[in-house]
């Protein structure tokens, strides 16, 4: 079974938990979606009880068991970022979506960098699509 590694803004900004959820919810039908929490709303308050380099640790582990990366991009978060790297770094395939907003610029180094493919959308239906091309075309 396919493993994701889905990325979304944590510490950066939860804006986007209740869209992160329903994105797991979609990607879960091609795979196994390692990173459930992402989009759980109390993620915060839970990781509290965890030390960072717990967090770090487990995380890392879900990147070397991961097949690709599909991170949400919309909120800037340096985790996410690092990710991405990391991602790259490992030779996975890592796919970005982004959705315009207002007072949101996305990164030219996301934007600019070869080796990624983004998606731009503008709801959860349009993730959708996005999710479906990735899953047709690229896997």
């Amino acid at each position: 079974m396919l493993k994701i590694y889905f990325a979304g803004a944590i510490r950066g900004g939860r804006d986007d938990a209740t869209l992160y959820t329903q994105m797991i919810s979609h990607l879960q039908k091609y795979g196994e979606v390692l990173t459930t929490h992402v989009g759980d709303p109390d993620l915060l308050r839970q990781e509290k009880s965890m030390t960072e380099q717990e967090i770090y640790g487990r995380d890392m582990q879900w990147m070397e068991d991961a097949d690709l990366l599909i991170a949400e991009v919309t909120t800037p978060s340096l985790g996410v970022g690092y990710e991405i790297a990391m991602a790259r770094t490992m030779g996975k395939d890592i796919f970005c979506l982004y959705r315009k907003a207002e007072g949101k610029e996305l990164s030219a180094m996301i934007a600019g960098n070869p080796h990624l493919k983004v998606f731009n959308y503008g709801d959860e239906e349009q993730a959708r699509q996005c999710f479906e091309q990735i899953f047709s075309e690229f896997i």
